[in-house]
């Protein structure tokens, strides 16, 4: 069974020195520098994104060659399902790679809240205290995503254990069938989510940056 997910990645701009913030910059100088490192922090959950999908195509792939598969062959259906059940747990590694690059990410954001406080001009203090909630909701949202396209991994991998009973009865194989299904639906939307607020997020730190007149260069739009 596979998912094929394409999930958000934010934009990356240059313009500033990335190193760390200096006095001589300005409140809405240092949020830029931080905001720009947190994305960088965000690298290793991008590369996993095409490893991913492979891996979820060569599943489908397994699925499908099983179900075609007679009870004659039960001896490759075995080996095929060994083969996915790998590929499973392929993911899980990727996945916990991806989150830490979130976790990652999320601790060099919050750096952010001493310098809002720091912003004289109200409008662009609300702008920042905006994206900051954003920005957090997006966190938020890829911690529940990772919960569940991990759980949807388990009900995966368990479909897989069931193929390999020989006296395997049909009800059994559709109960779980339907759990996957359900799975998925609840993996979809939560996917959904983390991509919306991904798209809002850059399109609130755009604004920052323009209204906060910071010269920049976009060099990688969100995907």
């Amino acid at each position: 069974m596979s998912k094929f997910f394409k999930w958000t990645v934010l934009c990356l701009v240059l313009g500033g020195i990335l190193s760390g913030c200096t006095a001589k910059d300005s409140p809405e100088e240092q949020i830029y520098q931080i905001l720009e490192a947190a994305v960088k922090k965000e690298k290793t959950f991008e590369e996993q994104q095409q490893p991913i999908a492979e891996l979820e195509n060569k599943e489908k792939e397994y699925y499908t060659t099983i179900l075609k598969l007679g009870l004659r062959e039960f001896d490759q259906i075995v080996k095929l399902s060994n083969e996915a059940i790998n590929n499973i747990e392929k993911r899980k590694e990727l996945i916990e790679k991806e989150r830490e690059s979130m976790l990652a990410s999320h601790e060099k954001f919050k750096q952010i809240d001493d310098k809002i406080k720091n912003i004289e001009d109200q409008h662009l203090k609300k702008e920042a205290e905006k994206l900051k909630v954003t920005m957090i909701e997006r966190y938020e949202a890829h911690e529940k995503l990772y919960t569940f396209y991990k759980k949807s991994l388990d009900l995966d991998k368990a479909l897989y254990t069931l193929f390999q009973k020989e006296n395997l009865k049909m009800d059994e194989l559709e109960a779980q069938i339907e759990k996957i299904n359900q799975s998925y639906q609840t993996v979809i939307e939560a996917n959904d989510a983390f991509n919306n607020k991904t798209n809002q997020y850059n399109e609130e730190k755009q604004k920052f940056y323009k209204d906060a007149e910071i010269e920049i260069a976009t060099t990688d739009e969100a995907k």
